[in-house]
């Protein structure tokens, strides 16, 4: 039994939408392709304003890609303090962060050689 792969375009679409559905703010998009020894293709970042919005945001995205693309994380970590959420997907991994905890880890900044694609927020 083969699981159907999800085209990684198409997951991270999808991420996207979830994150907008419930207004996470700041997204952006690290591509990681072209940098050896990456974990995955993608990291996508964005903020929420509370614990309770960042736990939101996690949710939104798992509800969109499982309904969407019949898919779920890999993993996911954080959920408990709802400060840093990451959701493994493999191939893209998503950072949900209260604002402060983004601008201390600095995540961007750490993988600099990334190209960074930011999207606008809808709201």
């Amino acid at each position: 039994m083969t699981k159907k792969t999800v085209s990684t375009d198409v997951l991270l679409t999808n991420i996207i939408k979830g994150i907008e559905e419930v207004k996470g703010n700041d997204i952006e998009i690290l591509d990681l392709r072209a940098i050896n020894n990456a974990v995955c293709d993608y990291f996508v970042i964005c903020s929420g304003t509370s614990n309770t919005q960042v736990n939101a945001i996690v949710n939104s995205i798992q509800k969109t890609v499982s309904k969407e693309l019949k898919d779920k994380p890999w993993h996911i970590e954080g959920t408990g303090n709802a400060e840093w959420v990451l959701m493994d997907y493999v191939s893209i991994v998503v950072h949900v962060f209260q604002k402060e905890i983004r601008e201390y880890y600095n995540i961007e900044g750490l993988w600099g050689d990334a190209k960074i694609t930011s999207i606008e927020n809808k709201n």
